[in-house]
């Protein structure tokens, strides 16, 4: 059997270990169930896949992404190391043939979704495997105290019936005392050796810029930056927006978000790898297993949900443990929107009440009715239907889920797309010798913006809406556009499968977990509450203020974040900054934003001079609301 250090060498080119993957390795390798907690770019996947390899046998690998899955896969693959992914993809003969693989085919990993493992079949087929390691990555959602709890991470110590004699891993970048306790708990890690490394990332400065002008500033901070950047936005139409506005002013960026098609989602992510495009905008579903090393800044423009997805997101910068930095970009104007947003939002019981009444009232379900078959779903018929905000209604529904009230298999992330792949000449050509086709392409030249260019999501209900006809007629229409080579279309069905778990009752059914519903809402809104003391704290060190939220005892300051800089920053009078934004303004008009990005004072020093000199009559606004000298 090869020694770890050996493993490592042949298939990762390491002579080395990081701290403290040895220490892990050498656990698992004695039988010993580990429980480990690694801040993003910590090196978690060796800690699994080392001893795996000198063990011999199987290690399974549970984890929540497709993508994720299909990285980890791809990479192992490259090593020439022998590798499986049961995802939605296979068929049920391909499914046995990967087991039969598994059993005679010398595959040294499986990986699967929590959600596959509930397979009774997958169950009984991983009961006949030689398993010697089972892995829990992003552990964390396991807990309803985590950022990202998913209920089938619940069903997860089906395993140690299944593989009583494997040693476990569970693995998470992100993690408070309390979430490792739950992992502990649900996955009967009883006797764990518990692995912490610090949140401290001394090459890694935080910054939170106030500013009214968050594009303005976004331009200023990429202009700086020398090599690849993450842009984060909380939305995916905000993605491609941000995109489109960096690329007409000269910087070269793609745009990410879990809706685009897997054709466009790697595209987009290698020409980012490559730095053809060394921006990428993107919302959360960019960034697990991402390992770009010289991802040198990454900026928020909305506020975050919680400090663990932006201590996780912020540290896919510095991977190199070069100098690099993660920055939130802010407003008043912002924070409000968000906490406005949360709360229109978040499900209450009586909207959840709602929601599950209408749901069986929509497939004719009777009171004390158990219905055993499934029902197709579609969020945005019946959304429209009952005149419901679609997010809210989706937040609902996925309670509804953790609760096992409901199971929905959903396809709701997945979006159509389209592109123009003819000029506007021969789309005129093409109108004039079809003529029906006329409104319907006109409809869809007024509701999306850069269809000649590139790929825009594209929805087929809303179109039926407009032109009062049905989706399916929408998508004829499409699909008769794509085979006459005047579009591309990519078409992605959005219908989910719904089934209902427990007997109608109505309200006694969601009263019983009413309690389950505000605890759970309760927590979501401190974990907002805590990233908006963060960006307000201007007085305790950025890194202080995040290791105090793990549970982690630092005293010393980082003297590299905005809080940092200030103290120790010279403190310059109004006067000395408004005499050099007379001498900046000589000859030229500037906007505020503009003055900012020339001279070494911030945003807030700059607008309150601009006042004062505004009051003196020294400077005056132009119509394009910028600043010159008075005459």
């Amino acid at each position: 059997m090869k020694s770890p250090l050996e493993i490592l060498k042949i298939y990762w080119g390491h002579t080395t270990f990081r701290t403290p993957q040895k220490e892990i390795i050498d656990t698992v390798l004695k039988g010993e169930d580990a429980l480990v907690l690694l801040p993003t770019s910590g090196g978690k996947s060796i800690c699994y896949q080392v001893p795996a390899l000198a063990m011999g046998g199987i290690c399974i690998v549970i984890s929540p992404l497709i993508a994720l899955i299909q990285d980890q896969v791809n990479s192992l693959k490259e090593k020439n190391i022998k590798a499986i992914a049961l995802t939605s993809q296979l068929s049920q003969d391909e499914i046995v043939i990967a087991f039969d693989n598994l059993q005679f085919g010398g595959i040294q990993f499986l990986y699967l979704s929590p959600e596959k493992l509930q397979s009774k079949f997958i169950q009984d087929k991983i009961k006949q495997l030689q398993v010697s390691l089972i892995a829990i990555d992003e552990a964390h959602c396991i807990s309803e105290w985590g950022h990202d709890f998913r209920p089938s991470y619940l069903q997860l110590n089906i395993l140690k019936e299944l593989q009583p004699n494997a040693t476990f891993i569970a693995l998470t970048a992100t993690a408070t005392q309390q979430v490792l306790e739950d992992i502990q708990l649900h996955l009967e890690l009883n006797d764990a050796q518990v692995f912490k490394k610090s949140f401290k990332r001394s090459n890694l400065s935080y910054h939170v810029l106030k500013t009214e002008d968050v594009y303005g500033k976004l331009k200023q901070l990429l202009h700086r930056a020398k090599d690849a950047v993450i842009v984060y936005t909380n939305n995916r139409k905000q993605t491609q927006e941000v995109s489109q506005f960096l690329n007409r002013n000269g910087f070269k960026s793609s745009f990410y978000h879990g809706g685009l098609s897997l054709s466009e989602k790697n595209e987009a992510y290698l020409n980012w790898m490559q730095d053809k495009t060394p921006i990428m905008v993107a919302t959360n579903a960019f960034g697990m297993g991402i390992d770009k090393p010289n991802v040198r800044v990454v900026i928020h423009i909305n506020t975050p949900n919680s400090l663990e997805n932006y201590i996780q997101e912020a540290g896919r910068a510095g991977r190199d443990n070069k100098k690099s930095h993660a920055v939130l970009i802010t407003n008043d104007a912002l924070l409000h929107e968000t906490i406005t947003k949360f709360k229109s939002n978040i499900p209450t019981v009586k909207f959840i009440k709602k929601i599950y009444f209408n749901l069986n009232q929509f497939y004719n379900i009777a009171l004390g009715e158990l219905p055993l078959e499934s029902f197709n779903f579609s969020l945005q018929k019946f959304c429209s239907i009952y005149q419901l905000n679609l997010l809210q209604t989706y937040n609902a529904i996925k309670i509804l889920e953790q609760e096992n009230i409901l199971l929905l298999d959903e396809n709701y992330s997945k979006k159509s797309s389209f592109k123009f792949i003819v000029s506007n000449q021969q789309l005129f050509n093409y109108l004039d010798n079809y003529p029906s086709k006329n409104e319907f392409i006109q409809l869809i030249l007024r509701s999306y913006g850069g269809v000649f260019e590139h790929f825009t999501i594209i929805n087929e209900y809303v179109l039926s809406k407009k032109l009062k006809c049905s989706k399916n007629e929408i998508i004829k229409n499409l699909k008769e556009l794509h085979e006459q080579g005047i579009i591309k279309y990519s078409f992605a069905d959005t219908t989910s499968k719904l089934n209902f778990m427990v007997v109608r009752e109505d309200a006694y059914t969601i009263n019983r977990i009413s309690k389950n519903i505000e605890k759970r809402n309760n927590l979501k809104y401190e974990k907002l509450k805590a990233v908006i003391n963060f960006i307000q704290n201007k007085q305790t060190c950025r890194t202080i203020q995040l290791l105090t939220y793990f549970n982690e005892t630092c005293k010393e300051q980082c003297g590299t974040c905005d809080v940092c800089i200030s103290k120790n920053k010279t403190k310059v009078s109004l006067k000395s900054i408004s005499e050099e934004i007379l001498k900046t303004l000589q000859n030229q008009t500037l906007s505020s934003s503009e003055l900012a990005a020339i001279l070494n004072f911030t945003e807030e020093e700059i607008l309150n001079s601009l006042k004062i000199l505004l009051e003196q009559n020294k400077i005056t606004i132009t119509s394009q609301n910028k600043f010159k000298l008075a005459i």
